[in-house]
């Protein structure tokens, strides 16, 4: 559970920071919500494209052995 609460919590300070930079940056509070809220959907899904093309290279991943006692 504190593993998942300490992630909810980065992911949302995450998208705070992101909305006071737009904010800032654009000086329009409108844009800078649209930006606050599509931030946390796009980096979800550029998240799950990174892991699944990891998941296809083998690289330092152990193989088990062809046998075993």
């Amino acid at each position: 559970m504190r593993s998942i609460a300490k992630a909810v919590s980065y992911r949302i300070t995450g998208t705070v920071v992101t909305f006071f930079l737009a904010l800032i940056v654009t000086r329009k509070l409108e844009l800078a919500v649209q930006i606050g809220l599509a931030e946390p959907v796009i980096k979800l899904a550029v998240f799950y494209g990174h892991e699944r093309l990891w998941s296809m290279i083998k690289f330092g991943r152990r193989h088990p052995p062809d046998y075993q006692i």
